[in-house]
């Protein structure tokens, strides 16, 4: 059932419209378990179109299995989505710096009010992202440290390559994950591929892994995957690499890569002489969990991210 979450009015006679799919079984019993999915904070970044639309095919393909309620937001920043942009057209606001919002305050605050209040009686809630612009990202789950005990269950259900865990002071108030777990609600963030794009795989990956914890809650009892085991690593095991000229950047491996310490991962070249500037080597050996996309850089920026060991046999 689609309903909505929040209603804005806008200029013209328009209305800005948060919309949910809310899954639920046939015969509800009033005691059922509540997922909520959601996605589209930041108007660029679509991986979480393509999960959202998954999930609920997957499941409405096979209802009978759904024992729990399943709710989806796909698009948290409808306007940004129309108009590619990360943040709130117009006041130009990060709505993921909003919540919990307020009832009586401007368009993105309200926004964020009603969604936070329709999200607060959730079991668990996922915040589905798509990196951006300038890094490709392997599918990870990024959490702070200062709620690991009661999420690293949940995580470690959602086949993910990759659990990246914060210091408490890296994460700020006012996002959706930080906020939810304030109050009580367990919420965690991924990440994977990159601004503007679908990635089908790790699309497919992580509604694999969704309906596999949803399995744990007691939400969905149909077939599921044995999800993978993922690579638990902090900001202290973290190697990046970043340029120490300009130019554009050729990268010579793909992100998700098990590379040895010396392997060449890429070069820095000026257009206009033909010179390769730099050639780029894994300072360790690792996995590349990220790899810039956007190919023109500036000295020092940020051109991959190595850590620990090979996944799931991705080489």
């Amino acid at each position: 059932m689609i309903e909505t979450v929040a209603a804005v009015n806008l200029m013209v006679e328009e209305v800005m419209k948060i919309k949910k799919n809310h899954l639920e079984p046939d015969e509800p019993t009033g005691m059922e378990k509540r997922i909520c999915i959601v996605s589209g904070i930041y108007g660029d970044e679509l991986q979480g179109q393509y999960v959202c639309y998954e999930l609920i095919r997957r499941i409405k393909e096979d209802f009978g299995s759904l024992t729990g309620i399943v709710d989806v937001y796909p698009a948290l920043n409808p306007l940004g989505l129309e108009a590619r942009t990360r943040e709130i057209p117009g006041p130009e606001l990060e709505m993921n710096g909003l919540f919990p919002g307020s009832h009586s305050g401007v368009m993105g605050e309200y926004a964020a009010y009603c969604v936070f209040e329709d999200l607060k009686q959730a079991d668990f809630c996922l915040d589905v992202h798509g990196s951006n612009m300038y890094l490709h990202e392997i599918l990870q789950i990024r959490m702070n440290d200062d709620h690991v005990d009661e999420l690293m269950p949940f995580a470690r259900a959602l086949n993910t390559d990759m659990i990246w865990i914060h210091p408490s002071n890296q994460v700020k108030s006012g996002s959706l994950a930080y906020e939810l777990n304030r109050i009580g609600v367990k919420c965690m963030v991924t990440e994977s591929s990159f601004a503007y794009k679908i990635n089908k795989e790790y699309g497919n990956q992580l509604v694999d892994g969704i309906l596999a914890l949803m399995k744990e809650l007691g939400i969905w009892k149909g077939e599921t995957i044995i999800p993978r085991e993922p690579l638990i690593t902090n900001d202290a095991e973290m190697i990046y690499i970043n340029s120490e000229s300009s130019g554009i950047f050729i990268p010579e491996v793909p992100v998700s890569t098990f590379v040895r310490q010396g392997t060449i991962i890429g070069s820095v070249v000026d257009v206009i002489t033909g010179s390769v500037e730099e050639v780029v080597t894994a300072p360790k050996d690792g996995v590349i969990c990220a790899m810039r996309e956007y190919p023109a850089i500036e000295e020092g920026s940020l051109l991959a991210r190595i850590v620990g060991a090979p996944m799931d046999g991705r080489s």
